[in-house]
């Protein structure tokens, strides 16, 4: 038996599935690369265009393909990971519209196209990427409504009727997607990991590379959000302390990984302890930031030999963390010899000049290291000068900065530091991590965005241990020539351009604070503690399981009673009979249910004579089961103004 053909798709509901399927797609090409994510759009629009009278050729759908292919190749490599199989699934969308005829192939594509938003939640889960995929939804609705009228052969719907239509799917459905949010007992940890990205964010890594530094501080997005519970650190105090890079090869610095699991050092604290919060934005690793020196590592985090926070997890979504910190007055114990050989480790035979240099310093400061430590602060202070705008370092890269060039950003003075000061045998290092941070006006917490990683060095010096040295905070303000708030056009004075468009971002910021507060940042702690305000301290999951299967109960019955509701409300006449037999029941004599309408309308008559309610009930047993021809406009007119008599009931 032949299947049978699809009926043809019109012009109507092509562009309204076309449109809807753009919708969808938008989302995720938000998230991808922005070259990738213009030749997908482009191919898209090329494609529905040309497609609109014939099917495209198998050969040039091939080839289409082929060169899709080819584009995330060119874009992300053959690595896989979330963003590429978004990227192929964004291309195979784009490409669909090519076989889009009839009716069966439009709802295929509004299937398809319904993929498209919720994969783009792998890659971000903010308020906008949310904000188009409800939008794609209710597109994709309307248009299978319209599809729905299409194959019926019924008249185009209003858009008013039809916007009515979807909320009423959207009333039935909410009730119980808002218990399942807030009720279904989470997981502390998930049962299977996200696989990583293919494009990694820019973010503190292990190493420190000449080449990959400016990417990291080019990006204005934030990295991290910081909510202050009483004192809030001065600004030469915010330091958030990321990777300690211990080896250098002669170009990159690395993390000493054997350090990692260690125990951290006892250490005197003194002066201000600060209790925050940081909202982490996801970077795909593992790295952590926390004030100059956090006292202890929060739940799924460990602190290792030189201080530094990781997760125990990969950093994939958004993360909370309540962290203290104080400042280290001292350290108790000396170095180990292991630990100072690894803190005055150095290639051999690099940057001979500045090993020249440091000897002559130590000969000429004897044993003391404090010296050495503000010689070299105090020519960097009188010599140097701050600027983005450096070349590439060759083989000797640090002979190079210190006596040719003298000029370069953190990543140049930092590892030139450490460099001098392991030639002149004190034992140094690199920090790296974030400096600063900014107050949003709109709410009362601090933004760090990733274009303020920084790095900074730490000496060690007899009888205070690691002592912070940030040599790019002695650059000479008048030889700071080039930043990146120079590059970004911001920092204008107040009621300009530039301060407008910092306040309408700090709105922006403001809502997506609340947006993970809201939403994001509700996990597994946060939903034990809902009950909270109604005196439950902490739900356990039995319980919570208990108290979502009686919402999801009353949700369903909401939904069967809106369905009921709806089906027995659509028809007027039967909305209207409805209407009349309520003003009967005010006064007792309600119908049962199963109570055909003449019965009881001769039963009403019994207790109060009234001719004309049997003449209502007889036209409207014959209008609405036995299909006589009725005057339904005067039926109606006489249902609607039809009152109770007043005879007495006996």
């Amino acid at each position: 038996m032949a299947e049978p053909t699809s009926p043809a798709l019109g012009a109507s509901a092509r562009y309204w599935t076309l449109a809807s399927a753009a919708l969808g797609l938008v989302p995720l090409l938000l998230q991808l690369p922005d070259l990738l994510a213009a030749i997908i759009g482009v191919v898209a629009l090329a494609t529905a265009l040309v497609s609109r009278h014939r099917v495209l050729p198998a050969p040039l759908r091939l080839l289409l393909v082929m060169g899709m292919l080819a584009a995330i190749y060119w874009q992300m490599g053959a690595r896989p990971g979330r963003d590429t199989g978004c990227a192929l699934l964004a291309a195979m969308l784009a490409l669909k519209s090519s076989e889009l005829r009839s009716l069966r192939d439009a709802r295929s594509l509004l299937g398809f196209a319904l993929f498209a938003p919720f994969a783009a939640f792998l890659l971000d889960q903010g308020p906008l990427t949310m904000g188009l995929a409800v939008l794609a939804a209710l597109t994709a609705l309307l248009a299978l409504q319209r599809l729905a009228h299409a194959e019926g052969q019924a008249p185009s719907p209003r858009l008013g009727g039809q916007m009515r239509s979807v909320g009423r799917l959207i009333a039935l459905g909410l009730p119980l997607a808002l218990a399942g949010f807030w009720l279904f007992p989470r997981l502390s940890e998930p049962l299977w990991g996200i696989p990583e990205r293919a494009v990694g964010k820019p973010g503190l890594s292990d190493q420190m590379d000449p080449s990959q530094w400016l990417d990291l501080m080019a990006d204005d997005s934030p990295a991290l959000r910081v909510q202050f519970f009483g004192a809030v650190p001065a600004p030469q105090q915010r330091y958030w302390r990321g990777p300690v890079l211990t080896h250098f090869d002669g170009r990159v610095w690395e993390r000493d990984r054997g350090r990692q699991g260690r125990p951290p050092p006892a250490v005197t604290q003194g002066g201000p302890r600060w209790d925050y919060q940081i909202d982490y934005e996801p970077t795909d690793r593992r790295q952590l930031v926390a004030l100059d020196l956090p006292l202890q590592a929060p739940p799924g985090s460990d602190l290792d030999a030189d201080h530094s926070l990781r997760s125990r997890s990969s950093l994939t979504a958004l993360t909370r963390w309540r962290l203290q910190s104080a400042p280290a007055t001292g350290y108790v114990d000396a170095l180990s010899r292991h630990e100072r050989q690894q803190a005055l480790q150095l290639p051999a035979g690099f940057n001979p000049r500045t090993a020249t240099l440091a000897h002559q310093w130590r000969a000429e400061a004897g044993n003391d290291d404090a010296a050495i430590v503000n010689r070299a602060l105090g020519w960097i202070r009188a010599r140097f000068a701050y600027t983005l705008d450096t070349p590439l370092p060759g083989r000797n890269g640090v002979d190079e900065f210190l006596f040719d060039q003298q000029a370069g950003y953190c990543q140049h003075f930092s590892a030139s530091f450490v460099v001098l000061m392991r030639n002149a045998g004190i034992p140094a290092r690199v920090v790296t991590g974030f400096a600063g941070g900014t107050r949003n006006r709109y709410g009362d917490y601090w933004v760090v965005r990733r274009m303020d990683a920084h790095a900074w060095a730490e000496v060690w010096l007899p009888g205070r241990g690691w002592v912070r040295v940030d040599p790019t905070a002695a650059v000479a303000p008048e030889r700071i020539y080039d930043t990146l708030e120079d590059r970004l056009q911001s920092g204008g004075g107040e009621g300009t351009l530039e301060d407008r468009w910092m306040q309408l971002r700090q709105a922006g910021d403001w809502l997506r604070r609340g947006w993970n507060d809201l939403v994001l940042s509700f996990d597994a702690s946060r939903q034990q503690q809902l009950l909270r305000p109604l005196g439950i301290d902490r739900l356990q999951p039995a319980q919570l399981i208990l108290v979502f299967t009686l919402f999801a109960l009353a949700a369903l019955g909401w939904m069967a009673w809106l369905l009921a509701r709806g089906e027995r409300e659509h028809d007027p006449l039967l909305r209207a009979w409805h209407r009349l037999g309520r003003r009967y029941a005010r006064l007792g004599l309600a119908r049962d249910v199963a109570e055909p309408a003449t019965q009881w309308a001769d039963r009403v008559h019994q207790q109060r004579p009234d001719p004309a309610l049997l003449s209502l009930s007889s036209r409207f047993v014959r209008a609405r089961y036995a299909g006589a021809d009725v005057d339904l406009t005067s039926l109606l007119r006489d249902l609607r103004r039809h009152r109770p008599s007043s005879g007495a009931s006996p």
